[in-house]
């Protein structure tokens, strides 16, 4: 089963976790080959790669979570698995945020809801969002 979004058991686990303290977000994530935009959308059908539209959420996602004081702690370039299937995730990362205010505050901005997660939806095949104290 394909894990794209939160399931509601998660996020209220997610928001009862105390909104004070800093944490760590561990992403891993495998892209669909292609990008699966919704119909209507204007690259819906046009052969963007799950990775391309992938770049196009980064690029807007970084601008609001660096408003909200996150910031990317790793990143790494993928090269082979040594426990595990070699091909089970294309991209692995962690943000660092000063809170978790500061997470749902990202979520719920309108820039981010209305113009930016459209690309992490049609890019994700799949995914792990995996909340840590921060270690520093």
């Amino acid at each position: 089963m394909a894990h794209i979004d939160p399931d509601r058991k998660n996020w209220e686990a997610f928001k009862a976790l105390p909104r004070d303290t800093p944490i760590d977000m561990l992403n891993l994530i495998k892209f669909h080959d292609q990008a699966q935009y919704p119909v209507g959308h204007p690259d819906h059908g046009k052969g963007v790669s799950g990775r391309e539209a992938y770049a196009r959420y980064a690029s807007g996602f970084r601008k609001i979570a660096e408003k909200l004081g996150a910031k990317m702690i790793w990143q790494g370039n993928l090269e082979t698995a040594v426990t595990g299937p070699a091909d089970e995730w294309d991209e692995a990362f962690v943000m660092g945020y000063p809170n978790s205010a500061a997470f749902l505050a990202m979520v719920t901005d309108p820039a981010y809801k209305d113009d930016v997660v459209v690309h992490r939806t049609a890019a994700v095949k799949d995914s792990r969002l995996i909340r840590f104290g921060s270690a520093g």
